[in-house]
């Protein structure tokens, strides 16, 4: 079942897919282990709009789906998640891409998992998360990219961290399709989470939580 809607998610069948994971969820199914299949159903589809398979109106409605996913699987995941925040994030995809589909699906785990989100969204200039940090004094960024013009643009924006004179209060984390140990070193990030799990570790990681 969990191969079916992975292939499903993939393909971009919506009712199908919707249909399956109310199917797992009334069948009282772990739901990280739905949102882990939703993931891999989105790596294909980014494979495939990376391979000129899929164009950006499936990008798009892929994103609109996995929203309704995670919107079917997120009263589950409540349950088990205290209602007591333990942290502020301030998140976003940045300047000169408009990729959001990992964004999204970081934005929901750090929220179960008990974070207070600031998602600013895509194509997000340097100094709007800087003063989005200023005004929420958050102790954590996260950094989105797909393309590799978000190098430079990641870069850029923990520069304009350090010219405000914040580095030393903030966590920087970078995630993305092409991104890796490299690219963090490049940007002058703390740490490179390779998917939504990774990221919520890194957030408990340094605000001391468990």
């Amino acid at each position: 079942m969990s191969g079916d809607l992975v292939n499903l998610l993939a393909d971009l069948k919506d009712k199908e897919v919707l249909e399956l994971v109310k199917q797992r969820l009334g069948a009282g199914e772990d739901p990280l282990k739905i949102l882990e299949d939703s993931r891999k159903g989105m790596e294909v589809v980014g494979k495939r709009f990376a391979d000129d398979e899929y164009f950006l109106p499936e990008l798009v409605f892929s994103g609109d789906l996995l929203k309704q996913v995670t919107e079917l699987v997120k009263p589950h995941l409540k349950q088990a998640v205290e209602t007591k925040k333990l942290g502020k994030v301030v998140i976003g995809t940045v300047a000169g891409d408009i990729h959001d589909i990992g964004l999204n699906i970081v934005i929901f785990m750090l929220d179960v998992n008990g974070f207070e989100v600031y998602n600013l969204g895509v194509d997000v200039p340097a100094d709007a998360f800087v003063n989005k940090v200023k005004e929420t004094a958050a102790p954590i960024l996260g950094l989105s990219g797909f393309l590799t013009p978000a190098f430079d643009a990641m870069k850029e924006t923990v520069e304009a961290v350090e010219a405000a004179g914040m580095r030393d209060k903030i966590k920087i984390m970078i995630g993305g399709g092409q991104l890796d140990e490299d690219i963090r070193k490049y940007a002058k990030a703390d740490a490179y989470g390779k998917n939504a799990m990774a990221a919520v570790a890194l957030a408990k990681g340094w605000i001391g939580a468990k």
